[in-house]
């Protein structure tokens, strides 16, 4: 299974630098998880940013993957990870719901990197 974060998805959607590094998990939709709070993330700022009709567009096309609610088990171990190693509280909810998958986590947010189960790219790359 594969989980591309908030920045992945407005990377792909913007065709930014590193784009095609998200094209092969965001294309497989059999194999791709898409947690709520990255659909969260990205209506916000693809509305902000391109306003809602775009930003509802890319949030059908996100609906395409297996969309997994956070529930309260989850945050109770997103709060446990996010005090282990000091995330913030989105981050720790992606990476909480990427290991209750079994999913690789694809992102470009260096607040995930060197961390296990990650494919990260710098936006420097």
């Amino acid at each position: 299974m594969n989980l591309v974060d908030s920045s992945g998805w407005l990377e792909f959607f913007a065709d930014g630098d590193n784009a095609e590094f998200f094209t092969v998990p965001i294309l497989n939709l059999l194999e791709l998880i898409v947690p709520t709070v990255c659909i969260y993330e990205v209506f916000k700022v693809t509305a902000r940013e391109r306003g809602e009709q775009i930003a509802t567009n890319v949030v059908s096309l996100m609906e395409k993957g297996v969309v997994v609610p956070f529930d309260t088990v989850m945050a109770i171990e997103a709060a446990r990870i996010s005090a282990e190693h000091r995330m913030a509280m989105a981050v720790s909810i992606i990476y909480t719901i990427a290991r209750s998958t079994d999913a690789l986590l694809w992102t470009q947010d260096a607040d995930f990197e060197g961390l296990e189960g990650i494919r990260y790219i710098s936006t420097n790359a």
